[in-house]
């Protein structure tokens, strides 16, 4: 186990949250209780995995013994298991705004708070800590430039120098409703609207899309996961996008020619939610707590390159995310996502975006 996902946590609160006996190495188990217990859960897969497999995942196998199967569904495929009551992951790992739907959908358990034994539930982000659903990283959705088009510096500062095509050429990538919702707030701050919660929202939907019709001309293909939006940009496919920071930095890690500005960012939260149906609660409070610990927040976020939701978890903050003037996170200097809002007008926009899309 590398130094980064080792947990330093006492032997006594070890021995609290696990019930198993110890050998002298932290999270290392003679006997685990929950030996060959496998835990499916709905996770967004590609560089997600891949990097929760070597900080989350597999450390929380050598602690418990239990095994986390990453399982792909949409929210669409969660609902249709939990109206035909075969419930078939025991926990979902995904947006905040997807879970608020199956909720409202009456497809989710109360989130048990005082399961936890690794975690201190007051050292969470109070934004995060809803009663069905918990936060595990704080991201934001970001503008990414390729610097071959754009050197850094040189790239659009806002949402309006974006949709300004004469000014800033080159093909450009936004997220399709396909991807959970399309960017009607950025669209919003395009066209003048202040680029604060109290200002945006309730969304102009009508001007929103007439917004959205002057950039799309350079718009060559709109988005509908994480994976296509940073290969178009790292491919050079387009040289603009609104993307997710967290997959922009995986990107930009493993060397893509790519910058991110996060000027006007749109925060966002990934969650836990536990799905009624789930054969096995127990376990999924287990790993919730174990993920969202102070040491495992710490190592994950470095890697993945997210703002922890543990407050203990902070100094951990990758630089990079780090306003160099403030010290603080990018994400201060932006707006929070209305989840309540599009929980309550999705269908509306969707309807008016099939129309939209297709002329």
């Amino acid at each position: 186990m590398s130094e980064d996902t080792k947990v330093r946590l006492s032997r006594r609160q070890i021995t609290a949250a696990l019930g198993t006996s110890l050998i002298a190495a932290p999270f290392i188990i003679t006997r685990p209780t929950w030996a060959n217990v496998q835990l499916p859960v709905r996770t967004p897969g590609g560089s997600f995995d891949e990097v929760k497999k070597e900080h989350v995942y597999e450390p929380f196998r050598k602690a418990t013994g239990i095994e986390i199967i990453p399982v792909p569904a949409t929210v669409a495929k969660l609902l249709a298991m939990h109206r035909s009551g075969n419930m078939e992951v025991d926990l979902i790992d995904t947006g905040d705004d997807t879970l608020l739907q199956l909720d409202q959908a009456g497809a989710l358990l109360p989130m048990d708070y005082s399961a936890f034994k690794l975690t201190n539930p007051d050292d969470l982000d109070p934004i995060v800590k809803r009663k069905e659903q918990v936060g595990n990283f704080i991201y934001a959705m970001v503008m990414g430039y390729h610097t071959a088009a754009y050197p850094t510096g040189k790239e659009p500062k806002s949402w309006a120098e974006f949709w300004d095509i004469k000014a800033f050429p080159g093909p450009r990538t936004l997220p399709d409703m396909a991807s959970g919702s399309p960017n009607l707030e950025f669209a919003l701050v395009a066209d003048g609207v202040a680029p604060t919660n109290d200002k945006i929202y309730p969304l102009d939907i009508d001007r929103a899309f007439t917004s959205l019709s002057r950039v799309r001309p350079a718009i060559t293909k709109f988005w509908d996961t994480g994976a296509l939006s940073t290969q178009m940009l790292a491919d050079k496919e387009v040289v603009l996008a609104s993307l997710w920071s967290t997959r922009l930095g995986v990107a930009i890690d493993k060397g893509a020619p790519l910058g991110a500005q996060w000027n006007q960012n749109m925060v966002l939260v990934q969650s836990y939610g536990i799905p009624k149906g789930s054969k096995n609660i127990d376990a999924a409070l287990k790993f919730i707590d174990f993920s969202l610990s102070p040491d495992i927040q710490s190592a994950w976020m470095r890697a993945y390159k997210a703002i922890p939701v543990n407050k203990k978890s902070y100094p951990a903050t990758a630089p990079e995310l780090l306003d160099p003037k403030t010290k603080l996170p990018w994400t201060q200097g932006g707006f929070r996502r209305d989840i309540d809002w599009w929980a309550a007008n999705r269908t509306k926009v969707n309807a008016v975006w099939q129309k939209w899309v297709l002329r």
